[in-house]
């Protein structure tokens, strides 16, 4: 199945999530602002947010809840691609210079930093003390799994088991939230959210693997 058919449910409501993200680039700040529209022109295909949206639709769907989250979700995954092209040293990113080869790996981080606080903050705006909390718990597993993987890059004993615990947290656990948090805000029942957890959790581990294979 193509991925634009996976994504037929919700093709009206993508446009308004990629809005929304436009809208992060609006800030007080000129040079802020400046960097945040590069960033912005560099968006994937928008699973992630997709994936809270689809999740939505096995229980109330209520788009002014879930619109906020899609767009956390999808910050807290680009906030982590700014650091890890600061980290990697990376030149490019989907053909388009990255910030740490423009303004520097300091100013990468820091705008990384703000992106993290700015997802954290869409992710509150439901008013959902349990996505708050999930929000917060998927962060450190971000943090957690680039950790892990930038302590054992030399590290060539690596067991299979050691790998999908990395991308668990790397990658992993944000497809887990995007689903989770959906169904949550929708009020879905307890085993329908559970259900979609486990489905963004193994398609997460599905995409990097097929991404490292492909690397």
């Amino acid at each position: 199945m193509k991925l634009e058919s996976i994504l037929l449910p919700v093709q009206n409501e993508m446009p308004l999530v990629i809005e929304s993200l436009g809208n992060i680039a609006d800030a007080d700040f000129p040079q802020l602002a400046d960097i945040a529209r590069h960033v912005m022109g560099s968006l994937g295909k928008g699973i992630r947010p997709a994936l809270t949206l689809l999740s939505g639709k096995f229980g109330h769907y209520d788009l002014d809840r879930l619109m906020p989250m899609a767009a956390a979700v999808e910050l807290l995954h680009i906030a982590s691609l700014v650091h890890d092209d600061t980290i990697d040293k990376s030149p490019l990113r989907r053909g388009l210079p990255t910030l740490n080869s423009i303004w520097g790996d300091s100013a990468a981080t820091i705008v990384g930093d703000y992106l993290f606080a700015k997802s954290a903050e869409l992710a509150a705006t439901p008013g959902n003390l349990r996505v708050v909390r999930l929000f917060a718990k998927t962060l450190m597993a971000v943090a957690k799994g680039e950790l892990e993987e930038t302590l054992s890059i030399y590290n060539w004993q690596q067991s299979r088991e050691d790998y999908f615990r990395r991308i668990t947290g790397k990658t992993a656990a944000l497809f887990a939230m995007a689903a989770e948090s959906g169904a949550i805000l929708s009020d879905g029942p307890e085993a329908t959210i559970q259900a979609l957890t486990d489905y963004g959790h193994n398609l997460g581990l599905a995409f990097q693997v097929v991404d490292d294979l492909l690397d």
